[in-house]
């Protein structure tokens, strides 16, 4: 069985003693990016300080945003009665990876804003795997519980087995009857921020975009009880 982004490093860099120096990083990182200092400099500057892993600066990266962001993207999440019989627009690699770790049991980190990234960086590179099958039966009855009207995937064509993932997709749209389209796109973000009912954690599309399900959070909550999830607040 594959797991998806993990590191074997893990239970040192996220253990209880690091997470007490992650948190005091994350508070002052937060502190900085409230008077507007660039968060590529913040993170570099910190994480020098500290002498952190990258891995544990990309989790800082992932949890932290400003309290003016934090705000504007708690203003936009929808409830679940508000997206019963509507549409979900789904960053379709950013939430099955995100599942596919949470099922595979790697790290996954809860930001200011109440979005969970993972750490799988997979930049371009991506195959499917046995929890690939998982998580898309989640996310389809989990939609269908909720009353989820239709569903559009947008994936990202560049990034390897796109095309594939998109079969897999339809396969599960036919087996629980639910009306999915799913588009291959050159860059899914410069859509996915103008539109409405969004599914995602990528901060630019969330500060973008009119507004967001959680649906990552929900179905982890809901069906991964396990689930490694990392609090820096």
């Amino acid at each position: 069985m594959s797991r998806r982004g993990s590191d074997l490093n893990d239970i040192r860099w996220f253990s209880e003693k690091e997470i007490i120096r992650l948190r005091k990083a994350h508070d002052e990182i937060k502190w900085l990016l409230d008077r507007d200092y660039k968060l590529e400099s913040i993170i570099n500057f910190v994480g020098s300080r500290y002498q952190f892993s990258t891995r544990q600066r990309d989790s800082l990266k992932r949890a932290t945003c400003s309290s003016e962001n934090e705000i504007l993207r708690k203003s936009k999440e929808l409830s679940t009665s508000e997206i019963a019989h509507n549409t979900l627009n789904i960053d379709g690699f950013n939430l099955i990876i995100n599942l596919e770790v949470a099922f595979s049991g790697g790290p996954l980190i809860i930001g200011d804003d109440g979005l969970i990234r993972d750490l799988a960086g997979l930049r371009g590179t991506y195959k499917l795997i046995d929890k690939t099958d998982i998580a898309l039966d989640y996310i389809f009855k989990f939609s269908k519980f909720i009353y989820v009207e239709n569903i559009n995937f947008y994936l990202d064509s560049p990034v390897s087995n796109s095309g594939n993932l998109k079969i897999k997709i339809l396969e599960y749209a036919e087996k629980y009857d639910l009306d999915t389209n799913v588009d291959l796109v050159n860059n899914a973000d410069v859509i996915l921020e103008k539109l409405n009912n969004v599914v995602t954690s990528d901060a630019t599309i969330l500060d973008k975009c009119s507004s967001y399900f959680n649906l990552s959070k929900k179905i982890i909550d809901e069906y991964i009880k396990d689930a490694m999830i990392i609090s820096l607040i």
